[in-house]
Formats: C-alpha cells, sequence, structure tokens
C-alpha cells in the first residue's frame, strides 16, 4: 500500500511538472535570406566592363621586312570581347516544407553566384533552422562544383533537393551546363 501511494505521487509529480513546461518559438533571422518574397524569372544580360567592341577600319595587315635585314613580321594586337554577367532565376520549386527559387549568376563560362531569390518555409521554427544553415553550405557546393551536381547537405535532404533542382533549371536558361 506504501509503495501505490508513493508511485502515485510521483505520477502526479512528474505530470505536473510536464504540463507546466512551456516552450518559446526561438528567435531566428535569415540573414540575406528573404521569407516569402516573390520569385524574379527574367534574365538579364549586362557587361562586366567596357562597352562592346565598335566596328572600325581593318587591322593593319602583317609587314615583312626584306631578307636581306633577316625576317621580322608585326601583327596586330588581339583583343577579346569583355565577358558579359548573366543572371537567371530558376522556378519556385515544392520542397515538402516551403517552396524555394533560386538566382544563378554566370560571368562567360564560370558560375560566379548563387543566392536565393525566393523562400517560404511557412514560418516553421525547425524549418527555418534547417534552411539557416543548409543554404549557405549548399550555394558554397554549388560555386564549388561549377554546376547543380553537388553533394547535399546531411538532415536537409528536402531543402537540398529543391535548390538543386531550381538551380538547375535557372542554369539551364542560361546554357549553362
Amino acid at each position: 500500500m506504501r509503495r501505490a501511494i508513493l508511485v502515485i505521487g510521483a505520477t502526479v509529480v512528474g505530470l505536473v511538472g510536464v504540463l507546466s513546461f512551456h516552450t518559446t518559438p526561438a528567435k531566428l533571422t535569415l540573414g540575406s535570406l528573404s521569407a516569402g518574397t516573390t520569385p524574379r524569372s527574367a534574365t538579364t544580360t549586362t557587361p562586366a566592363g567596357a562597352s562592346p567592341p565598335t566596328t572600325g577600319p581593318p587591322p593593319p595587315t602583317p609587314t615583312t621586312v626584306p631578307a636581306a635585314q633577316g625576317p621580322t613580321t608585326t601583327s596586330p594586337p588581339t583583343t577579346t570581347a569583355p565577358a558579359t554577367t548573366r543572371s537567371a532565376t530558376g522556378p519556385s520549386v515544392n520542397y515538402n516544407f516551403g517552396l524555394i527559387s533560386v538566382t544563378a549568376t554566370v560571368s562567360g563560362s564560370k558560375l560566379t553566384n548563387v543566392s536565393i531569390a525566393s523562400l517560404d518555409d511557412g514560418g516553421s521554427p525547425r524549418s527555418q533552422s534547417i534552411d539557416q544553415q543548409s543554404i549557405p553550405i549548399l550555394k558554397q557546393q554549388a560555386l564549388q562544383a561549377q554546376n547543380a551536381n553537388i553533394q547535399g547537405v546531411s538532415g536537409a535532404s528536402y531543402t537540398s533537393s529543391g535548390f538543386q533542382q531550381s538551380l538547375q533549371a535557372a542554369l539551364s536558361q542560361l546554357g549553362f551546363k
């Protein structure tokens, strides 16, 4: 009998402790990530430096000095057009916990920047925490790989998959492989 009273008393104390426990939502900021913004699906092209080359008189032809003085050939200086910077935004991809859209920027044949065009994770603190930790890693992986074939982040499988799908679509819009 004494044991039953002790068990019931401990159960009541434990139940009161569990019921009186109050959680508060974590205060998280996503830094440069903007939640709930609308995706931009425009492709833009801007020169990365000087204006495009203009047409003018043809370059001088190479000249040869007579053999008595030795052959000397001069060629005109070669110039290359400046690399253009192009950006495209992939579609919003549903990654089971929200929507994500990625913008890719390429310069010439190099992937130079990957950013989040829109992110809507429904305000879930868990999703926000996962996104806050995984998206910078996903951006770094994409820049290192120079394409959308990335490893992903353990514990953020859905976010990794959505990021990869949207990035691949953006790179395809740019004709980047």
